[in-house]
């Protein structure tokens, strides 16, 4: 299991939390032991690999990152969603919007351009085609101006 597939847990789980109160550290720690992946293997494949120390490291700050920046991920989505609310969004399109932008503000060893890639791919597994293309947009938007 790579930082692809660590990607995509740290993503089940800000989805997870985005239901509750946004921040739950025993949530966070009891899904990334191993019994609990576990058994979440039946159902999901994603959970079937051994996490390394190095990937439950990475699950774990940008878990934490986000729920510590959300305000401040959401205020960024709004300034860039164009025609749409964000209340309008799936608990699914805020969550990889947040893990990217967390990603790309945040995370020194994740480029920009990998950011937003694996955040498309993401979306294009867990949401539609118009929703990858927002992603897409608020993302590369929030680049371009980055860039400048």
């Amino acid at each position: 299991m790579g930082r692809k597939e660590a990607r995509e847990i740290a993503l089940h789980l800000i989805f997870e939390l985005s239901f509750k109160e946004f921040y739950d550290e025993e949530a966070i720690s009891d899904r990334l032991e191993q019994t609990v992946m576990e058994s979440l293997a039946g159902d999901i494949a994603l959970y079937a690999g051994e996490l390394t120390e190095e990937q439950k490291e990475y699950i774990r700050k940008t878990v934490v990152g986000v729920c510590t920046y959300h305000i401040e991920l959401d205020a960024i989505v709004e300034k860039y969603s164009t025609n749409w609310k964000t209340n309008r969004l799936s608990h699914m399109t805020m969550s990889l919007l947040r893990l990217a932008l967390y990603e790309m503000k945040y995370a020194e060893d994740v480029p920009t351009a990998t950011a937003i890639d694996e955040a498309v791919e993401l979306s294009k597994k867990y949401e539609s085609k118009e929703a990858s293309a927002f992603v897409n947009g608020v993302l590369g938007a929030v680049a371009r101006e980055k860039a400048e």
